[in-house]
C-alpha cells in the first residue's frame, strides 16, 4: 500500500485555502510560507488563453531525494512509506532543500528549523484527514491509499504535467486529474 495525495485541478479554483489552512497548523503565518503551496499558470496566446492552478506539497515520493541526502537520518520514511522530517536530529544544514525538486523542505532561519508536510500525520492517527484536504471548500484534494484513489477517480490520471518535475526522478505518490491546459508544455506562472 502507498499513501498519496490526489489533485483534481478540474475542481481546484485557486482559492488558496488549502494552503492557508496548512499555514494555520504549522503557525506560519508570520514567515509567509507553507508547507502546501499554490500556484497559478497559464498557456496560450491572446484571445486563446487557458489557465490552471497546482496545489503542492511533499509528494512523499517513493525515491525521496530528501531522504537519500540527509546527511543524519532527519528525513525518513515510515512503515507507512511517508516522507518525515524528525527535527531533534536534523541539524538545518539545509541538503534537502536543495535537493527536493518539488521544493518541500522549508528553511525557517528565524527558528533555525526545516518543515514540511507530514500529511498531518497526528490528525490521521485519530481518524481525521490533513487539514488541506478538510480545507478545500471544492473537494479538490484527497489523501489515502493511492490504488484507491485511482479506482475512485479513473484511468485518465497522471503523475506530473509539464509545470512540475519529471516523475521520473523521484517516484511522487501524486495522481493528478489535469486540466487539458496543464498538459500544454508552453505555460507560464501567473503572479499576483
Amino acid at each position: 500500500m502507498s499513501l498519496g495525495f490526489y489533485f483534481d485541478m478540474t475542481r481546484c479554483s485557486g482559492c488558496a485555502a488549502c494552503r492557508t489552512a496548512c499555514q494555520d497548523r504549522f503557525d506560519l503565518f508570520e514567515v509567509g510560507f507553507a508547507p502546501r503551496r499554490v500556484h497559478r499558470y497559464q498557456t496560450g496566446t491572446f484571445p486563446s488563453v487557458a489557465g490552471h492552478v497546482t496545489s503542492v506539497s511533499c509528494n512523499h515520493c517513493e525515491k525521496p531525494a530528501c531522504v537519500e541526502n540527509c546527511p543524519t537520518g532527519a528525513m525518513f520514511k515510515n512503515k507507512d512509506g511517508l516522507v518525515l522530517h524528525d527535527d531533534d536530529v536534523c541539524i538545518s544544514c539545509q541538503t534537502c532543500l536543495n535537493v527536493c525538486p518539488y521544493g518541500a523542505p522549508q528553511y525557517i532561519e528565524a527558528e533555525n528549523l526545516v518543515v514540511k508536510c507530514d500529511t498531518c500525520n497526528a490528525l490521521r492517527e485519530g481518524g481525521y484527514s490533513p487539514v488541506c484536504v478538510d480545507a478545500c471548500p471544492y473537494r479538490a484534494l484527497e489523501f489515502g491509499d493511492l490504488d484507491e484513489l485511482r479506482s475512485a477517480h479513473g484511468d485518465d490520471l497522471v503523475q506530473e504535467v509539464p509545470a512540475l518535475p519529471s516523475a521520473d526522478v523521484t517516484g511522487p505518490n501524486l495522481l493528478i486529474k489535469s486540466r487539458e491546459a496543464a498538459l500544454e508544455s508552453g505555460y507560464r506562472e501567473v503572479t499576483y
